[in-house]
């Protein structure tokens, strides 16, 4: 079965970090790139995220950008998305995706809370 677990969100401060993964199975992981997304209250989902295959270059939004981290350990099929200096603003529930042409899946998503 593929899957795609995230984990490690949870409540913080403003200012503090948290270090999201997110652990797939069931296919090749070090075959597709992968992508972090997020999804505030009354928002549409938008990309956050994102490492190719071979680990590199990554890309960023642009809030988040010098903040968030991304990286893989193909070694043990799981993406993570480090966070620092996080605000309000920051607020969602975070979902990873793993993508290689039409084959595309999601994880059920992490929720982040930042309180001010």
């Amino acid at each position: 079965q593929r899957q795609l677990v995230e984990s490690g969100g949870g409540l913080v401060q403003s200012g503090g970090s948290l270090r999201l993964s997110c652990a797939a199975s069931g296919f090749a992981f070090s075959s597709y790139a992968m992508y972090w997304y997020r999804q505030a209250p009354g928002k549409e989902r938008e990309l956050v995220a994102h490492i190719p295959i071979s680990g590199g270059p990554t890309n960023y939004a642009d809030s988040v950008k010098g903040r968030f981290t991304i990286s893989r350990d193909n070694a043990k099929s799981t993406v993570y998305l480090q966070m620092n200096s996080l605000n309000s603003e920051d607020t969602a529930v975070y979902y990873c995706n793993a993508r290689r042409f039409a084959d595309i899946y999601w994880g059920q998503g992490t929720q982040v809370t930042v309180s001010s």
